[in-house]
């Protein structure tokens, strides 16, 4: 399997009409196809049951396909809408910052290599690799330099799941009474 980085390279190289995206607000380019999200597995026909696929190659977060039951309530539906909607927007969100954490790793490597006057291969044509002090430096660096979009992601995701939470609630306590008066509680 490609890497995001290989795959996003390979794809420049041999398709130079693909469209292209600029994110805010870093102005990185990023080919469409990575930007869409697409679930590519799919459950049997007949299940009644949520589906974990598995993980994205750019975010490494796993598609969940979830079931729509035939009743469906606006309240259900609303859950599963806004679950899904969190979903694709963790799926962006991880898919960008991965290929971004992918793209300035590179980056720092080559500049170390260049640095010290030597190529990425060595003599035998073996991958140099730094030792783990320096590639310290560089993932605190990144973490210091994305510490305000990681901030409002949390801020965000802790909103959303809440929301979720308390949709689940209602959902429950609304099966719940719709149970109760099936048996002719009042």
């Amino acid at each position: 399997m490609l890497n995001p980085l290989s795959t996003i390279e390979w794809l420049l190289l041999t398709q130079p009409n693909i469209p292209l995206v600029f994110s805010s607000p870093e102005k990185q380019v990023i080919p469409l196809v990575f930007s869409l999200y697409v679930v590519s597995f799919c459950p049997p026909v007949d299940s009644k049951y949520d589906w974990v696929g598995p993980p994205d190659r750019c975010s490494n977060l796993r598609p969940i396909k979830y079931f729509i039951p035939v009743d469906e309530s606006p309240l259900e539906r609303k859950l599963r809408e806004l679950r899904q909607e969190t979903q694709d927007w963790n799926q962006k969100f991880w898919a960008k910052q991965n290929l971004t954490f992918i793209k300035d790793k590179e980056e720092f490597i080559i500049s170390k290599f260049h640095a010290l006057g030597l190529g990425q291969r060595d003599e035998e044509g073996h991958k140099r690799t730094l030792d783990a002090e320096v590639m310290a430096d560089f993932y605190k660096d990144f973490l210091s330099k994305n510490y305000a979009k990681h901030a409002q992601y949390n801020r965000e995701w802790y909103k959303r799941n809440f929301k979720i939470t308390f949709l689940m609630g209602q959902v429950t306590l609304q099966r719940a009474l719709k149970k109760l008066k099936k048996t002719g509680w009042k």
